[in-house]
């Protein structure tokens, strides 16, 4: 069952298409990967699913609805949640205020207690749940934001380059945590170009190019393709 599908959809920037004519599904409870060398459009249809920009035609519909014209707090609302490449966490306010602030929509007193408790525990935070956000590693202060996106209990997880800045070991700890989502039932759209990392994670993979969509398939499928590890430069059989 599709939960996310994107139809003919491109956007241009001025005289720059940077997406062109783009077909992708997400299936409900799969880990799916977008990949690409850099300026492969990757961000930009990130921000056509979440709403961040409009797009110059095409349409987008999630769980069955077309929601082309919703702003991101409707796509929100309808249950999905977006981490963006750079942590916006509140710096000056504690760990675990950052999760209270994020689960306040949806639980209150002992409830929401629990569930903190639950989140600081998955993302490995609980030590350090009364120091401020801002004073966590760069690698803690992501998983903090993907704790926050969590509190909503989307059917979605949008997460773009959630590793960028990581080290080996935190981007492994990531590549865990977003499986333990999955395998409770959360399906999870990641942009990423750390094929080690999407070694780890993905069930499913889109692979952009120049805007449009070069390959896609299963995992073993895109790794096996020569075309795909051409387009990475060879980089890919480095890794």
């Amino acid at each position: 069952m599709a939960l996310v599908d994107v139809k003919g959809v491109s956007k241009r920037f001025g005289g720059l298409t940077a997406v062109s004519d783009v077909d992708l599904t997400v299936n409900a409870g799969e880990v799916h990967c977008l990949i690409g060398p850099n300026g492969a459009g990757k961000s930009t249809l990130f921000k056509l699913i979440v709403g961040l920009y409009p797009p110059t035609k095409g349409s987008i519909f999630f769980d069955s609805v077309d929601i082309t014209a919703e702003r991101p707090y409707a796509r929100v609302q309808r249950g999905m949640s977006i981490k963006m490449q750079a942590p916006s966490v509140f710096k000056e306010l504690p760990v675990r205020q950052n999760i209270q602030i994020a689960l306040q929509e949806r639980l209150s007193g002992a409830e929401r207690m629990e569930e903190e408790d639950r989140l600081l525990a998955l993302l490995d935070l609980a030590d350090d749940s009364g120091k401020l956000a801002g004073a966590l590693s760069h690698g803690q202060q992501q998983w903090l934001e993907i704790g926050m996106a969590l509190a909503l209990q989307p059917q979605l997880l949008l997460l773009d380059e959630p590793t960028a800045g990581m080290s080996p070991e935190e981007t492994h700890k990531t590549g865990e945590l977003i499986k333990s989502f999955n395998a409770g039932g959360m399906t999870v759209l990641v942009v990423e170009h750390d094929m080690a990392f999407v070694r780890q994670v993905a069930q499913r993979v889109t692979v952009l190019h120049l805007g449009k969509i070069f390959a896609r398939g299963s995992l073993e499928a895109i790794l096996a393709d020569e075309k795909v590890a051409e387009i990475y430069l060879g980089k890919t059989h480095a890794h």
